[in-house]
């Protein structure tokens, strides 16, 4: 986390006129954080970073996507009492959020591998404007993929671009922009699937297909020898309950805006156990 990150998250949550905080004495306190249910924790470092610009000392033995169980601790603090009050919201909201998108990827990789070892689980750029590094982060906590952090990353070629111009079009001017970046062409069916394949793309997502269409193009790509040469993703309406499903494809790639839109916060709490007299 840039100190300028933490700077305006700090100046966002203590404003400037922070009574609360300062109605304590500031001495010495020790203080401790832990999980109230079981989670796959994820936000160590930017609630380490936090504490740490403002003195306070915090110390833990986890790393990002270890799992946890409920009451489990997860830091140890020592600081200045109106430091750790200032920092405990702040932290706290970023290893409650972090820790649900970490723990809601686990269980979908997990549900995954049950059915393909390969598949890989991603997010997409549907995340909370201002922090999607830290979110993309959480979800590869969890054992997923962070797919493209930006527009810059790679080509992606959607379903407007070929309303206004075309696959074909859009192909052969994306090759000409850039020869280093990947093209992915996202599809809604399956000649056009084949089509994009056939263009020379490097990925090409299915959006919003059935599983038993994905099945049928997967199947296509194999007997026209274009399988070898292309990623093939499913995204569109996935989430936890319908995952099972898109798993069974044999799909190479699993995108789910649900990762971080659907991700429920985990129950994490900070408890003074030290003040000095």
């Amino acid at each position: 986390m840039l100190i300028k990150e933490i700077e305006q998250f700090i100046e966002e949550d203590l404003g400037h006129d922070d009574i609360s905080c300062t109605l304590v004495p500031d001495r010495s306190a020790e203080a401790i954080i832990f999980t109230k249910e079981a989670c796959t924790v994820a936000g160590l470092g930017e609630a380490g970073a936090i504490f740490n610009y403002l003195g306070v000392r915090a110390e833990t033995s986890l790393k990002e996507g270890d799992e946890l169980e409920a009451g489990a601790l997860i830091f140890r603090l020592k600081g200045g009492a109106v430091s750790i009050l200032r920092a405990e919201r702040l932290a706290l909201n970023f290893l409650g959020h972090l820790s649900g998108i970490a723990s809601l990827t686990s269980s979908c990789v997990k549900l995954v591998r049950k059915h393909s070892k390969s598949t890989r689980v991603a997010c997409t750029r549907k995340t909370t404007p201002g922090i999607r590094k830290f979110e993309k982060r959480a979800v590869v906590a969890g054992g997923g993929d962070a797919h493209r952090f930006n527009l810059s990353d790679s080509i992606m070629i959607k379903d407007n671009h070929i309303q206004l111009m075309g696959i074909e079009a859009a192909i052969r001017a994306a090759r000409k922009a850039s020869f280093t970046k990947k093209i992915e062409v996202e599809v809604e069916s399956e000649g056009a699937a084949v089509l994009a394949a056939g263009l020379g793309a490097d990925i090409i997502m299915l959006d919003n297909m059935k599983p038993e269409e994905i099945v049928s193009t997967l199947k296509v790509l194999e007997e026209k020898g274009l399988k070898q040469s292309v990623l093939v993703e499913a995204s569109g309406g996935i989430s936890r309950e319908n995952l099972e499903e898109y798993a069974k494809t044999g799909v190479d790639v699993i995108s789910m805006g649900a990762l971080i839109h659907k991700a429920r916060w985990t129950d994490i709490s900070l408890e003074v156990i030290n003040y000095a007299e």
